[in-house]
């Protein structure tokens, strides 16, 4: 079985060839096509994938390529992890929108849609060549914004696009071992929402929804991740939990402060980080695998940590250090490979499970898989405040496909002004006027 992966020389393809290495089964991925524009991060990234191998029987075959119609060709599965822009892009993205007081977060409020905006052309063309190249292959969406992303690709490929999230299964994780869950796998999570943007409403174990009990002991409550986040007072106001991407909605002011005053923004961050990265797994007389090792180390200690700074929350837990996104993928692709069922939360067409939401909509819920697809399970309706953001942060992802199919610099403006995290017209135009300057991926804005 061939996998090919889109943004081959990415920082994190390794986790997803180390999950495939400890794969043994019948109907295993046998080859890996890495595919990327920058031929030195491929060769960087390719010698980390030759440690991981040494001495595993049997492992994929890895081939790199620049060729995009050549890596797509024949494929079984294509994980798309591209980043349009680079770090340098994320960098500028972060930078633009704080300059104007407002968010510039990769995937949430400015930074988000400007980072959807020169995103979603290049994946169109993607969802275009599969279509014609592979036209039985799935895609297995990692892009961000992914549900955005994936709604734009899905009105080429259909149900053959499925994005996803590690946030949501981070979370029950979490929720389900500070409950003493002894088996994580064995709780339902009742989870709806958009990519970050979704709430566990419950979490049921035996048919037990558990929830209750930890909203109801505010020692538990704080005790975790989310918690010391939000704050106890506040997830018991909510009744929910929410994905810790929230935080950016319900302590805006305090986020953006923290962003201004660090000494880095996190794309700033991590483009320093990287380069050092790639400059040093170059070099014969190193470890790629160490080096890798190392790095990654440092960017999962640092996720998120000026929200954690301004809400107190304190380090990181050490169990929430190890990822998961690769794990999602992985048990996807191996339920509709092997037609082996099971239930994932994924970025799916909404068909009829939220009724405030039309069928096309792209939503993130706890879905059944099989050699089929991913079928979203009904969901209860969300309460009246997450329904009123889910559905203008759903009108914002629709005018920017809008503005992106169509080039009109008016909807990208429009975009912007709308989201509820950017309080003025004036400077959504400002925003539109500062990406375009930076980006020459938005110059098809007129």
């Amino acid at each position: 079985m061939k996998l090919t992966i889109l943004g081959g020389g990415g920082f994190r393809v390794p986790l997803v060839y180390g999950a495939l290495l400890g794969d043994r089964a019948e109907g295993r991925v046998t080859h890996v096509v890495l595919h990327d524009l920058d031929a030195v991060r491929l060769s960087a990234v390719t010698r980390v994938l030759a440690e991981q191998a040494a001495g595993v029987p049997d492992a994929p075959e890895v081939t790199a390529t620049t060729d995009l119609d050549e890596a797509l060709r024949g494929a079984d599965f294509v994980f798309s992890a591209i980043r349009v822009g680079g770090l340098e892009g994320r960098a500028n993205d972060e930078r633009v929108a704080l300059a104007e007081g407002v968010l510039g977060q990769e995937t949430v409020g400015a930074g988000g849609i400007a980072y959807g905006l020169r995103t979603v052309p290049v994946a169109v063309d993607i969802a275009q060549r599969v279509a014609r190249l592979a036209p039985d292959a799935w895609v297995i969406n990692f892009t961000n914004p992914a549900g955005l992303v994936t709604e734009a690709m899905s009105r080429h490929l259909g149900d053959r696009v499925i994005g996803i999230c590690d946030s949501p299964v981070g979370l029950g994780r979490r929720i389900a071992r500070v409950l003493g869950v002894k088996n994580p796998g064995e709780a339902w999570i009742d989870y709806v929402g958009l990519n970050h943007l979704g709430w566990v409403r419950g979490l049921r174990v035996a048919g037990r929804d558990e929830l209750p009990r930890l909203l109801a002991d505010p020692d538990l409550l704080g005790s975790f991740e989310e918690g010391k986040l939000f704050g106890v007072d506040w997830l018991r106001s909510l009744g929910a939990i929410p994905n810790e991407y929230l935080h950016y909605y319900y302590f805006n002011r305090e986020a953006v402060r923290a962003y201004q005053q660090a000494a880095k923004t996190r794309g700033a961050f991590l483009r320093d980080q990287q380069a050092r990265f790639y400059e040093e797994a170059r070099r014969a007389d190193v470890s790629a695998l160490d080096v890798w090792d190392r790095t990654r180390a440092e960017r999962e200690a640092t996720y998120m940590a000026e929200n954690r700074q301004t809400a107190g929350a304190g380090e990181r837990d050490a169990d929430d250090l190890s990822g998961g996104y690769e794990k999602v993928a992985l048990a996807l692709m191996r339920a509709i490979a092997r037609d082996e069922r099971t239930t994932l939360i994924l970025n799916v067409r909404n068909q009829a499970t939220l009724s405030v939401l039309d069928a096309d909509a792209v939503i993130e819920v706890p879905c059944l898989v099989d050699a089929n697809g991913a079928h979203p399970v009904a969901v209860a309706p969300l309460p009246d405040h997450a329904t009123g953001l889910v559905c203008a942060v759903k009108a914002v992802e629709r005018e920017v496909l809008h503005a992106a199919g169509s080039g009109s610099r008016t909807t990208a403006v429009k975009a912007f002004a709308l989201h509820p995290l950017v309080d003025s017209v004036n400077v959504a135009r400002r925003l539109v006027e500062g990406y375009t300057a930076v980006h020459p991926g938005l110059a098809y804005l007129r």
